[in-house]
């Protein structure tokens, strides 16, 4: 594989999963990725340190880009995080993004059947259960979008790289269907996550991609990321809530005012948890009393 950059920091929609959900069995022994590092707070300074040192050219022609271009889709034979441990690439983000996932027996652990899905992209949660019907409704987005990375450098990369690109637990994301379709092969300049709270996470995992792999930024994407980072107050970019974390000692409890829910020890409060009013929540992005 192409030597790449070392991380410094911290699309395209997926396959659906034909399999229907039979038989469950909790999560067994095999490892799936680990979040990226940054999820919880983004090192702002950092990603603006690096965002300056990629070199800013025009998008290189789109010609011979196909996404066999980037390795078989969802391989786990490749030299990344979660590469190798027996379970495809799709299984082990599911079993990364989703709370309290079910996987299927005689897998060993890897086929993901249902869970808890939190949108980081909408703030919304829902459900997910393996099916025809029902995989596509929560897709892998490439938070660089391959066909960006090949109109930025990845086409000078051999395929070993690409790959590792394609299935990098840090470039990709278990989101909604219906948005990551709505994305579809957009940049910084031309799309960013509904969510506010998650802006900066998403801008701060790209450069790192870009980073890490040699790929460059166009103008316009390098001045939309730059806009967004210096616009990020990190101290107000919580953590997403999760089922098995989220504080569940405040329910049926009204808070008249932002001031009261801190006094609990509640805020922030999320939308779909007990205290949240969207009268609390001033930039309507789902979160409410984030700072004081």
């Amino acid at each position: 594989m192409a030597a790449l950059a070392p991380a410094v920091l911290w699309s395209s929609g997926c396959a659906a999963d034909l399999v229907a959900p039979s038989d469950t069995a909790p999560v067994g022994a095999v490892d799936a990725a680990q979040p990226p590092a940054a999820a919880a707070k983004p090192d702002v300074a950092g990603a603006l340190a690096v965002l300056a040192t990629l070199p800013v050219k025009g998008r290189a022609p789109r010609t011979g880009y196909e996404r066999a271009r980037f390795g078989e889709a969802w391989t786990d034979d490749v030299d990344v995080e979660g590469g190798h441990n027996g379970c495809d690439t799709r299984n082990d983000i599911l079993k990364r993004d989703l709370s309290a996932p079910i996987t299927k027996d005689g897998t060993a652990g890897c086929k993901v059947l249902s869970g808890t899905h939190f949108d980081e992209y909408t703030g919304e949660t829902g459900s997910f259960t393996s099916g025809p019907d029902t995989s596509p409704l929560v897709q892998i987005d490439h938070l660089v979008p391959l066909s960006n990375a090949w109109q930025t450098g990845a086409q000078q990369l051999d395929e070993s790289a690409r790959t590792a690109l394609a299935n990098d637990p840090l470039n990709l994301q278990a989101v909604a269907g219906a948005v990551n379709q709505e994305k579809g092969d957009g940049d910084a300049a031309t799309w960013l996550p509904p969510r506010k709270a998650y802006r900066c996470t998403y801008i701060g995992r790209q450069i790192e991609v870009k980073a890490r792999y040699g790929l460059w930024v166009t103008q316009a994407e390098h001045d939309a990321m730059t806009r967004v980072l210096s616009d990020c107050d990190t101290s107000d970019s919580p953590a997403a809530p999760r089922s098995e974390t989220a504080p569940t000692d405040h329910a049926d409890t009204y808070f008249a005012h932002c001031a009261d829910a801190r006094a609990a020890g509640a805020a922030p409060l999320y939308a779909g948890r007990p205290g949240y009013r969207p009268e609390m929540d001033g930039d309507g992005d789902g979160v409410a009393c984030e700072s004081a």
